[in-house]
């Protein structure tokens, strides 16, 4: 398939989307590696952003590129939480999350995660859910007592996920995993995804974020920066709150196998098709 003609490319490609030169040039680029892309952040409950985002999955899958998808929930998960008046309790940004809840979470986490595969499916892109309760491929270790069934990636299973991207389907993975017992826990979205770019040693991983990518001092957007300089941003102050996980599981990313790591605003339309088909990109690249 990546011996794709331009013609063919035409008619998959967008109109508004990067230009087809571009776009050829890094289909060679990237036709041996595997992309990891996070989907997830407040703004995502928004329709309109998912289908975009939904449309640039299936271009990437229909141009043969090897692409794995993780996704997040917490809005869903709030939402859902709010009908039965749970009230959240979050130490250090992660839930605390009792028997209770983490059968919400699950529950809400694969319901969106078959929401994804179906929307695909409409598209003419087969998908294939990754969940604890199909082809489970996370095994945890509990985070931290204080914050209940909250784990963090163990060991990930990738025969699953690369018998998926042979067949030239999509894996949609939900942030679970199963700890002893068969207990299902909760991870957060980015550390999923940095877990998983790293057992596979992709050669990007792409968070999708609500916001433009790494700013600078004076709100400017840095489209490349390297770990030292991001480091020393931290240590400035000019990365706070909670964009600093996200950098940290960036920067454990790089320092272990992955290219490199883009934070692209998911809010801009085919900013996925940008970031990996242009020369510009469509957010912040952190190298090592």
């Amino acid at each position: 398939m990546l011996t794709i003609k331009e013609d063919e490319l035409k008619k998959i490609l967008p109109a508004d989307g990067p230009p087809i030169d571009q776009v050829s040039k890094y289909i060679k680029k990237y036709k041996d590696d595997i992309i990891v892309i996070k989907y997830g952040g407040n703004v995502f409950i928004d329709r309109n952003i998912f289908n975009n985002f939904i449309d640039d999955i299936s271009i990437l899958n229909k141009i043969g590129l090897s692409i794995v998808v993780v996704h997040g929930g917490g809005p869903r998960i709030k939402r859902e939480l709010d009908k039965t008046n749970i009230k959240s309790k979050f130490i250090r940004g992660l839930r605390v999350t009792d028997e209770k809840v983490i059968n919400i979470v699950e529950n809400v986490l694969i319901d969106f995660n078959k929401d994804i595969v179906d929307s695909l499916k409409k598209k003419e892109s087969l998908a294939v859910s990754i969940n604890t309760k199909n082809n489970n491929i996370i095994e945890v270790i509990p985070e931290e007592e204080e914050l209940g069934f909250v784990g963090i990636p163990n060991k990930i299973d990738n025969n699953i996920i690369i018998d998926v991207i042979k067949k030239n389907l999509i894996p949609i993975i939900s942030p679970l995993g199963l700890g002893k017992n068969n207990q299902t826990y909760n991870i957060n979205g980015d550390t999923t995804a940095g877990a998983i770019a790293k057992a596979l040693k992709s050669r990007r991983l792409l968070l999708m974020t609500n916001v433009e990518g790494v700013l600078d001092k004076e709100k400017n957007l840095i489209e490349e920066i390297s770990s030292s300089e991001i480091l020393n941003m931290i240590d400035n102050e000019t990365i706070t709150e909670g964009m600093i996980p996200k950098i940290n599981t960036c920067l454990d990313a790089i320092n272990n196998g992955v290219t490199a790591v883009g934070i692209i605003d998911g809010r801009k339309k085919h900013s996925i098709l940008f970031e990996i088909f242009s020369d510009k990109g469509s957010g912040t690249l952190i190298r090592k």
